[in-house]
């Protein structure tokens, strides 16, 4: 399916950025901003593509959410790392997802893909809502591109006009790193809940012993 390799895609393009932040030049950081936003941007490809072609899927819809974790854990991570970001801010995104992954599992081992478990107005709205997943997509975009661009400015000296904006860019990036943060905690509580309340205390099916005969 021409969505899934899309998806797939974007796991060289981060281990790519991810070089570049570390190792490259100042321009060739500049440069890396591209490939970092071009990965970022194929989150939303490899959806219209899987609805455009109606071939979406289960297995789709968790290789999905599959890639947005790897670039949030990973980026988040690096860009602490490297003092750009508050050392809590990565602690917070990966409790989040170990719990909301873990608990959507469940769901999805019944089949039920990890967007549709939602029952209640609320819970659809926060996590499966157009509104929400945009907020939520910009609010990354900005603070994953905004550090990254940062990051190559202030290879080229804080006495040019490049590493002077680079600390100007400060204040607005921590703000937006901590927005994307705060919209990615709000969203998993209705995870956490709906789970709680369906799960907690239901019996496990247990598998029959087979003895031989």
């Amino acid at each position: 399916m021409l969505a899934n390799w899309i998806t797939l895609s974007r796991f060289p393009l981060l281990l790519v950025s991810v070089v570049i932040l570390y190792l490259g030049s100042p321009p060739v950081r500049l440069a890396g901003v591209a490939v970092l936003f071009l990965g970022l941007m194929l989150d939303t490809v490899d959806g219209v593509v899987a609805r455009a072609t109606g071939r979406s899927s289960l297995f789709g819809s968790v290789l999905d959410i599959a890639a947005d974790r790897t670039y949030e854990l990973v980026l988040w991570v690096c860009f602490a790392n490297l003092g750009l970001v508050s050392a809590a801010i990565p602690p917070i995104v990966v409790a989040r997802t170990t719990l909301t992954d873990a608990l959507r599992s469940i769901g999805t081992s019944a089949g039920t893909a990890p967007f549709a478990q939602h029952r209640t107005t609320l819970g659809r709205f926060l996590v499966g809502s157009a509104w929400m997943r945009v907020a939520y997509s910009v609010s990354k975009v900005a603070a994953f591109c905004g550090l990254a661009l940062a990051h190559a400015f202030s290879g080229f000296g804080p006495e040019t006009t490049l590493g002077d904006m680079a600390g100007r860019m400060t204040a607005a990036l921590w703000f937006m790193a901590w927005l994307a943060v705060a919209i990615c905690v709000v969203r998993g509580f209705p995870v956490i809940a709906g789970s709680l309340r369906r799960y907690w205390g239901a019996p496990h099916p247990v598998e029959p012993v087979r003895t031989g005969s």
